[in-house]
């Protein structure tokens, strides 16, 4: 294929190929011409034009495919649009030569086809420059068509639309006769020809102005008789055709407009209106043939035509556009519903009509005002419809005040205006819905009545008014669910005050039921008490049935009702009332079939009536109970339900003998006839096969199956007339049940269908149910049976359904029953080859290519052999089969996805699969070009799936192009397939894919749909577009998924168009929303008019991006201000440091940073915060918070001591007080409390009286909770009062903490804490005013979350009314609010108690100090008497047992045991280190509690048995007399349990039981993380602290066990770091090592000797980490196992460590590390040994002087030989001197003068003379001072010493001589700088000796 790849045709390359491979070869070189072509320039190409033309012309004689010759004549327009167009006129002669040959064979017509499609795209390109010859080209094209076939009809429409585009007004002359020839075309049989015809049309209508003018009304008609019989894309097509040529007749009849064209006929409105609803009403046929049918009572008007001229009426409104339709609104609302109204009785004459008619009348309205019009024309919109109701109301009520309602006239005017009221009211409903909380406005205005308007029809005569008037409540209560509550109560009394009127008895319980199945969409829920309301109604209604025989049918029905939506309220509401709905049950039915039997016999109708009526809602009942209260069936309660069931069924069997019986008068007497209609079993079968049917099989079946935008009103074309759309009425139980489709009601069956859905459906749960390998065994015989009979049919056949079928039989039992053999798998493949190459039957090609694409899913791997053949007949196929054979087309894509899919990753490779890679994306490219929308939503779903697995082959940006493209395809599918692919694609290369569609929208292409506004916002902004018009949830949700992922990896780069994007969206719709913004924002920013011009001018401009953008997509650009904010914070520091952003924007104006943009990130959050949408505000407050949080501490550069965010303190204010008034929901004042507790706590304003503004807010919220759970509002549920009180506490809890942090002492932590953000001087003040209220109601908060926290064992302990913020029922929901808040309550309430001295003040006396009730809780009731004789201790113990101080829990042992296994708990189900390390430091807290309880103990025993013996004094501690810990009962078990818990966590190496025996294991020691290591650190501290708590004997029971685990973390971690560091674990565990040898248990009598025993075996371990079984070990660190041995040596006794064996082992370690070269181990010895040489006891230090201090002199000696290279040998030699220098001085008088001798020839000899000084290193010069500062003080202290040396060696005198007089001059200096060193040294000597030793 690479040899394709040049300007000219390779013609030899392609001589040597076969005729497919010529194909694709041909296409391959056409591809890549065309991209070559256009980066040609003019001179290169006119050398070779000629050569070119030829070439192509004579591909033109050589019979090219479809795609082939569309490429081919796009190919020569380009050549001659760039080059010369001399031999131009030749090529149009040539193709007109061609068009018009006589012959006629199948063979000549593809170069007839291309010839034609080659005339249209010169003529597109070239248009006016190739003069008046498309006179003659359109004269002989229209010719030829009059004996063409389809596809030569097809070709030719579309080459005259192109011709007519290129040459726009210059073809005139044409028009007519183009005209006439499209008219006939489009009521042509093919349908592709009929869509060709209308794109035609369309072309033509631009300049052909009688289209749309003179000849409207022909047009119109023609149009609807296109409608009959078409398919969906005719629909489309002709829809559009109709509706923009309407529209322009309306736009060009404004006066003025077209005066001068005397041919224009004047059209108004109406007119054209009329016209729309003719075509509606009559369809295609003359008046005539229209008042006949009307006089037979037939309706003329087929469905097809029906729905074509519904979606016109759509097209019709968006071409004139939302503003013109905001302007018109009441003419169009009172046409539409004219459609459905008694002026026109014949569209709803039989009940299946007037619900098709209703469907297109709500499909009209919902597509037109729902995408249209913003949210400020909708709610006038709302207006007009709830006027309209209001007028059929006032029809209605005239004609029931009549008392005439029998009369025909009265009836007749009832039933038809039903159909009004139902449109309009279902409108009205999804208008609320989407709107939102937007819509209060609405439904606060009086004058509207727009509530009382839908409860007034409630009790219209028609049901179907009943339940659309219930939906549209339950719409509204979605939308705002604080009516939910007030509508709910009022239809209820309504329900109880009229129980005695039928209409009533059913409206109203219609309305209930639907507000109950609104209750799951607001997450505020309802009252729990209306449940018990609801029960005890429908109770009543149930026994009051049988009192008046007119009501018994509404009641009962009513009654079940009420019961099955109750159930939808859940087990928490439900569970009250079980037993009562479990005896309703069991009644309804009979006990036994003897019971049914005798009930048959003696009933009548009615009763039949009733007794159906009422079982009916039981079951539906029982049905909805187990749907939504799984939680409640038990085995008890489902032991209850089964016995009504079988009674059901036995009743089912019987009921056709019933209704033969008493069949007249029932509701449903045609049900049993029905099911067996042959029309209905028809039906049934196209209804059924959705659920049933595998969704790719449906896409094949029948394009109404397919998911479109305009599904809801297709889907009716399905079903014979006979049967009937899905509508409310059929079963009103659906009205609560969860809406799964979007915004329009549920739309259940007809009976007829429904009874066969659901039989099938069961069928398949039992089936399911059977003995799973008898149905293995069944399907395995049907498998084999069916495989060798479609085999053999398929060999045999020649029909078209058996072909079809079996083919389909074959791929369907390979995808459901798994792979096949190979030989199997040939013999299939073989079959569906060649039926797929059936050309003459399309049919047959169509499901054969699908079973193949099914074949290739199953059989996987063992496809690859068969890849090549059937990629190169996929290819041929593509490049062969029509266009107007979609179908084919395809399944030739599915074919395509499976093998790509089959190659999967092997398509990277280089070799073999290139041929394979390039046939994949040839066929893709073919598939782009096709006209078919699924197709080509196929072809990107295969570059998608390409793209995975070979990226770099896939061209991306011809793929973006395309993707650009089709963003805003009127086609669905085609929608979603863009969407999925651009969704991964952004996943990898967010940036590319962003450039890619700018540079085309740059470029100007004209594929680019008028819509995608790329240039201007680029493709993020137009994804937000499409994100406010699309309604599709799962396109939806992929949109939002692709801006996600494309802010992720670009929000930091593109900063300002992402901000600018999120600005645009919410300022759009600001002046609607929030005008109030303007006067809020800040005087002092000097910009306060542009702020007024954004938010009240931007609306008008045309050319803003965002028109009225929906609430949804404004909340979607808030969060995406959060998600921007967090990005950046993982970003660049300057984003959050205003001083070096404005540094570095100076240095490089093109960079940008978040902080420079924080003035548009509070109007954002202030524009969101206060609008009229709750989600808004929500996300609003949300986003503020972010920002506060964020921008709280960067201080402002040009005002010191003060912060940025300090000049928006008005804007945060104005922004959080709306969210305080009465009527807002506590979801919204729950989060502006936490704003205003984050926006006080955070410091930015620093004056007090500022500060009180925000305060205030508080201060209100406050007041507001006092009265606890009753005194807050009644509309939502107890739970959401629960939420706001906690928020409320939670909110003032921060305040408080923070106001106590100036109180604290200024630890260097605490400084830094207050300088980044400044606490206020008067807060403290602010809060202690109401802190007496707070501390009962934070005490009263945590006394309910330790209720609620109980296990579900002690429910029966718990108060029966609830606690003091929560009730008993709604307890599960309030548990996450108190989970939420009760870490930072607890905190501030601990705070308070700190403050007071656990000592509180009396209620009574503390209330006469407070302006507000206090709610009294029970911690704080009964006590109030008695306090003034109360200690503070009492008081302590009494109220407070709950909150603890180290003193209570060392005196209460059982108490500090409980809180250990808490703790010992939460460690092991908490994984956060901060939770653990917290824990660990209250275990800490306990110890030490316990140890100063053991200490006084001792104490005060040792005081009152002064005079005693010692030995008589009794045992204080754990372990007693015995040493014994019982588990359970002893405070260190529990402690020693929970630091192991820890230990063994982090290093599992500790656990024998994990490492098969202790000791030393082959493991290498490891650096634990930095948490880890806390951790550690933590635990190692605690039981260093444990022997304190015990007695002696207790302490030698645990010594053995901590001895093992410090010396195990020592060597687990004791790993080897640069420079000589000790790593953290290593430190602790030698700390706590230290902790435990310095015990005084160690010394005591009675331990003294075990003790000493235990430490030996300790030390024993140390030594013997030394000596590894292999090399595992060679990365300890040495100087940590010294370290640990020069612990032993100084902090034990003496008898420890200097027996022999031990002492001799300690000597040669040191022995051994001193011969280690690193100078830094060696650096560390020797501070060891200095250290254990100092020790006073001789019989320690002495063994270690006489074996070591030989080798230190010998070292120190030659120097002359090795002079220190660097300050860590500097560093070993001055240890070396300090050491001598201890030595002499703990030496014997004896002995001394010998040391002093031997030292200081070592010192002298690191003297230098005054020339060597001069030029010397500065380690030597450092040495030589240091030599000198030491001589200078020896040799005074030891005089005789130092004479008789200076006198026996004159060298020795000569050299120090010199170096005094070397130095003599600077000697002052010398000395002081050698102080210094001496001193810093002595540092780090002394810093060892405080950590370890």
């Amino acid at each position: 294929m690479e040899l394709a790849h040049s300007l000219l045709l390779n013609e030899d390359a392609y001589s040597q190929l076969s005729e497919v491979q010529k194909a694709e070869f041909i296409f391959e070189w056409l591809r890549y011409l065309e991209k070559l072509l256009i980066a040609t320039s003019r001179n290169d190409l006119k050398e070779k034009q000629k050569i070119l033309v030829e070439q192509l012309l004579s591909l033109l004689n050589s019979s090219p495919g479809p795609p082939t010759r569309k490429l081919l004549a796009k190919n020569l327009a380009i050549l001659y649009s760039i080059g010369d167009t001399f031999s131009a006129y030749e090529t149009i002669d040539k193709c007109n030569d061609i068009i018009r040959s006589k012959d006629d064979s199948p063979s000549y017509l593809p170069t007839k086809l291309a010839a034609v499609v080659c005339l249209g795209s010169l003529y597109k390109k070239l248009g006016r420059i190739l003069g008046n010859t498309f006179n003659d080209t359109v004269g002989n094209i229209l010719k030829a068509m009059k004996s063409a076939e389809s596809q030569g009809r097809y070709e030719i429409m579309l080459s005259l639309q192109n011709i007519l585009s290129g040459l726009g007004a210059a073809a005139t002359t044409c028009h007519r006769d183009i005209y006439k020839a499209a008219r006939s075309c489009l009521t042509d049989r093919s349908m592709a020809v009929r869509c060709a015809a209308a794109k035609c049309l369309l072309e033509l209508q631009n300049e052909a102005i009688f289209m749309w003018s003179s000849d409207l009304d022909s047009v119109a008609t023609l149009c609807f008789k296109s409608f009959e019989g078409s398919n969906y894309d005719v629909r489309i097509s002709v829809s559009k055709l109709l509706g923009t040529i309407l529209a322009k007749a309306i736009i060009f009849t404004h006066p003025g407009a077209g005066a001068s064209r005397q041919s224009m006929r004047k059209v108004s409105l109406e007119e054209v209106l009329e016209l729309l609803g003719t075509g509606f009403l009559r369809g295609s046929s003359g008046f005539l043939r229209a008042s006949g049918d009307m006089l037979k009572g037939t309706s003329s008007v087929s469905r097809d035509v029906r729905v074509g001229v519904t979606q016109a009426y759509v097209v019709f409104l968006s071409t004139l556009g939302g503003a013109w339709l905001e302007k018109n609104f009441a003419v169009f609302l009172s046409h539409i519903l004219s459609l459905v109204s008694q002026s026109h009785p014949k569209a709803t004459q039989t009940h299946v009509d007037a619900v098709c008619c209703r469907r297109c009348v709500s499909f009209i309205l919902r597509a037109t005002i729902g995408s249209l019009l913003g949210e400020k024309a909708q709610m006038a919109a709302a207006k007009d419809i709830c006027q309209s109701i209001w007028k059929q109301k006032k029809l209605v009520d005239a004609v029931l005040s009549d008392g005439n309602l029998e009369s025909r006239p009265g009836s007749t005017d009832i039933s038809a205006s039903q159909h009004m009221l139902v449109c309009a009211l279902q409108e009205l409903g999804n208008l609320i819905c989407n709107l939102g909380t937007t819509a209060a406005p609405l439904l606060q205005d009086s004058s509207i009545g727009l509530l009382d308007s839908v409860i007034s029809v409630v009790l219209h005569p028609s049901i179907s008014v009943r339940l659309a008037a219930a939906w549209c409540l339950r719409c509204i209560a979605v939308a705002l669910p604080c009516y939910l509550t007030p509508v709910l109560d009022r239809c209820l009394e309504r329900l109880t005050v009229l129980k005695s009127s039928p209409e009533a008895v059913t409206g109203f319980s219609f309305a209930v039921a639907a507000l109950l199945g609104a209750v799951k969409h607001c997450p505020l829920g309802i009252p729990h008490g209306k449940g018990k309301i609801i029960m005890a109604l429908a109770e009543d209604l149930l026994c009051s049935a049988a009192q008046n025989s007119r009501l018994s049918a509404q009641r009962t029905q009513a009654g079940w009702l009420l019961i099955a939506a109750l159930m939808t309220l859940g087990p928490a509401v439900v569970s009250h009332h079980l037993a009562r709905v479990l005896l309703l049950w069991k009644c309804v039915f009979p006990a036994s079939p003897k019971d049914l039997e005798t009930e048959k016999n003696r009933g009548d109708s009615f009763t039949w009536q009733v007794t159906l009526e009422g079982r009916a809602g039981a079951l539906s009942a029982i049905k909805s109970f187990v749907s939504h209260c799984g939680d409640l069936l038990s085995e008890e309660v489902i032991q209850h339900l089964l016995p009504p069931l079988p009674s059901a069924v036995d009743l089912l069997t019987q009921l056709s003998s019933i209704l033969k019986s008493y069949g007249n008068p029932l509701k449903t007497p045609s049900l049993a006839a029905d099911l067996t209609a042959p029309d209905i079993q028809l039906a049934a079968s196209t209804f059924l096969l959705p659920p049933l049917c595998h969704q790719d099989d449906l896409l094949m079946l029948s394009p109404l199956l397919q998911e479109t935008d305009h599904r809801f009103i297709e889907e009716q074309l399905l079903l014979d007339n006979g049967v009937y759309c899905g509508s409310l009425e059929y079963d009103p139980y659906s009205i609560y049940e969860k809406n799964m489709e979007g915004d329009s009601g549920p739309k259940p069956l007809p009976p007829t269908l429904s009874v066969i859905s659901s039989a099938a459906k069961l069928f398949g749960f039992v089936c399911a149910h059977f003995c799973s390998a008898l149905l293995y065994f069944a399907f395995s015989a049907c498998h084999l049976f069916l495989f060798y009979n479609s085999d053999t049919r398929l060999k045999s056949a020649r029909d078209v359904v058996t072909r079809t079928g079996h083919s389909l039989a074959l791929g369907s039992l390979h995808r459901y029953l798994g792979g096949v053999s190979s030989q199997h798998l040939y013999s299939c493949i073989g079959i569906l080859f060649t039926l797929s190459q059936d050309s003459t039957s399309p049919d047959v090609q169509t499901w054969a290519l699908h079973s193949l694409s099914l074949l290739i899913d199953s059989a996987g791997p063992l496809f690859h052999v068969h890849v090549e053949s059937t990629l190169s007949l996929i290819i041929m196929l593509l490049l062969n089969v029509p266009p107007t054979h979609a179908e084919v087309h395809q399944s030739l894509g599915r074919c395509l996805n499976a093998l790509i899919t089959t190659l999967g990753p092997e398509l990277q490779g280089i070799t073999s699969v290139s041929t394979l890679r390039t046939s994949c994306l040839l066929g893709c490219a073919v598939m782009q070009d096709n006209p078919d929308c699924l197709v080509q939503a196929q072809a990107i779903s295969c570059l998608q799936q390409l793209h995975m697995f070979a990226p770099r082959h896939v061209n991306l940006s011809s793929l973006v192009s395309c993707l650009c493209v089709n963003l805003y395809s009127p086609y669905l599918l085609l929608r979603r397939a863009v969407l999925a692919c651009l969704r991964q694609l952004v996943q990898r290369e967010a940036a590319e894919v962003s450039e890619h569609a700018a540079m085309l929208a740059m470029n100007g292409r004209e594929e680019l749909a008028p819509d995608t506004n790329i240039r201007e916002v680029g493709l993020e902004g137009a994804l937000l577009i499409l994100l406010d018009k699309e309604t599709d949830q799962r396109l939806c949700h992929d949109i939002k998924d692709t801006l996600n992922y494309m802010l992720t990896s670009m929000a930091v780069e593109k900063l300002s168009l992402w901000l600018k994007l999120c600005k645009d969206v919410l300022a759009a719709s600001a002046d609607f929303t929030a005008v109030s913004c303007v006067d809020t924002m800040q005087e002092e920013e000097g910009d306060k008019g542009d702020d007024s011009s954004v938010l009240t001018t931007r609306s008008n401009e045309k050319s803003h991006p965002f028109t009225n953008p929906r609430w949804g997509t404004r909340v979607f650009a808030t969060e995406c201000v959060c998600r921007i904010i967090n990005q950046c914070e993982n970003a660049n520091s300057a984003h959050f440091d205003i001083a070096l952003a404005q540094e570095m924007k100076r240095k490089d104006s093109r960079s940008d940073f978040l902080v420079l943009h924080l003035a548009d990130l509070i109007r954002m959050a202030f524009m969101a915060a206060t609008d009229h949408s709750d989600q808004l505000r929500l996300s609003g407050l949300e986003t503020l918070l972010v920002i506060i949080r964020r921008f709280a501490t960067i201080p402002e550069p040009e005002f010191p001591g003060h912060v940025i965010l300090e000049q928006y303190q008005a804007n945060v204010g104005a922004a959080l007080r709306p969210a305080f008034t009465s009527e807002t929901p506590p979801d919204v004042t729950a989060k502006a409390c936490q704003v205003c507790s984050a926006w006080i706590a955070s410091g930015v304003v620093s004056d007090i009286n500022d500060l009180r503004r925000v305060h205030h807010l508080l201060v209100s919220s406050l007041t507001k909770i006092q009265a606890g759970k009753e005194g807050l509002s009644h509309l939502y549920n107890e739970s959401a009062s629960t939420m706001e009180i906690l928020a409320v506490l939670k909110a003032w809890a921060e305040v408080d903490i923070k106001s106590q942090q100036s109180l604290k002492p200024a630890t260097c932590l605490e400084d830094s804490i207050k300088n980044e953000s400044h606490i206020p001087d008067g807060l403290l003040d602010l809060v202690c005013t109401d802190l007496g209220t707070l501390s009962r109601l934070w005490l009263a908060a945590l006394q309910d979350y330790a209720l609620l926290s109980l296990p579900s064992e002690f429910a029966s302990q718990l108060p029966i009314e609830g606690g003091t913020f929560y009730t008993a029922e709604t307890s599960e929901n309030a548990k996450l609010h108190y989970y939420n808040s009760w870490a930072l309550i607890l905190h501030a309430t601990a705070l308070w108690l700190t403050n007071t001295g656990f000592a509180v003040a009396d209620p009574d006396e503390g209330a006469s100090n407070l302006s507000r009730p206090v709610t009294p809780t029970s911690m704080c009731q009964g006590s109030s008497s008695g306090a003034a004789v109360k200690s503070p201790e009492e008081i302590y113990t009494d109220r407070f047992h709950l909150i603890l101080g180290q003193s209570k829990i060392g005196s209460d042992q059982d108490l500090g045991i409980e809180l250990l296994n808490v703790l010992h708990r939460v460690i092991l189900t908490r994984e956060s280190p901060y939770i653990q390390l917290a824990s660990l430091e209250v275990v800490r807290q306990i110890i030490c509690g316990a140890q100063e309880h053991v200490k006084e103990k001792r104490r005060s025993a040792e005081v009152d048995d002064g005079a005693a013996e010692k030995e008589t004094l009794p045992e204080f501690g754990e372990g007693k007399d015995t040493g014994g810990l019982v588990p359970g009962k002893s405070l260190v078990f529990a402690t020693l349990e929970l630091c192991v818990c820890i230990l063994v966590r982090q290093l599992p190496e500790l656990n024998p039981k994990l490492t098969g025996a202790p000791g030393v294991r082959a493991i290498k020691p490891q650096i634990l993380s930095e948490e880890g290591s806390q951790l550690v650190s933590a635990a190692l501290v605690i039981l260093s602290e444990l022997p304190a708590v015990c007695s002696p004997e207790g302490s030698i029971s645990i010594l053995p066990t901590i001895l093992y685990l410090t010396v195990g973390v020592l060597r687990e971690t004791a790993v080897k770091l640069p420079g000589g560091q000790l790593s953290s674990t290593a430190s602790a565990s030698l700390q706590a090592l230290k902790g435990i040898l310095s015990s005084p248990m160690a010394r005591a009598e009675k331990s003294h000797s075990a003790w000493t025993d235990l430490l030996r075996s300790a030390l024993t371990t140390v030594l013997d980490c030394w000596d590894p079984v292999d090399a595992a070990h060679e990365a300890l660190d040495e100087v940590s196992l010294l370290t640990a041995v020069t612990i032993f040596i100084l902090s034990t006794s003496p008898e420890v460590t200097t027996i022999p064996c031990l002492q001799n082992r300690c000597i040669e370690k040191f022995k051994a590390t001193l011969k280690i070269k690193d100078p830094m181990v060696q650096f560390k010895t020797y501070q060891l040994l200095h250290s254990i040489f100092q020790y006073p006891n001789p019989a320690v230090s002495y063994p270690y002087i006489y074996s070591l201090a030989s080798f230190i002199v010998e070292k120190l000696q030659e120097i002359d030989k090795g002079k220190p290279e660097d300050t860590t040998e500097l560093q070993i030699f001055q240890e070396g001197i300090k050491i001598l220098e201890a030595l002499v001085t703990i030496a014997e008088e004896q002995h001394r003068s010998q040391l002093v001798a031997c030292l200081l020839p070592i010192l002298i000899s690191f003297l230098l003379d005054e020339n060597a000084l001069a030029s010397a290193p500065s380690i030597m010069r450092n040495l030589h001072d240091f030599a000198l500062q030491n001589l200078m003080q020896i040799g005074p202290q030891y005089s005789s010493v130092f004479k008789n040396i200076m006198a026996s060696s004159p060298a020795l005198k000569a050299r120090l001589e010199a170096a005094i007089k070397g130095n003599q001059e600077s000697v002052k200096v010398k000395l002081l700088s050698s102080k210094h060193t001496k001193s810093s040294g002595k540092n780090s000597s002394i810093q060892l000796k405080t950590n370890f030793l």
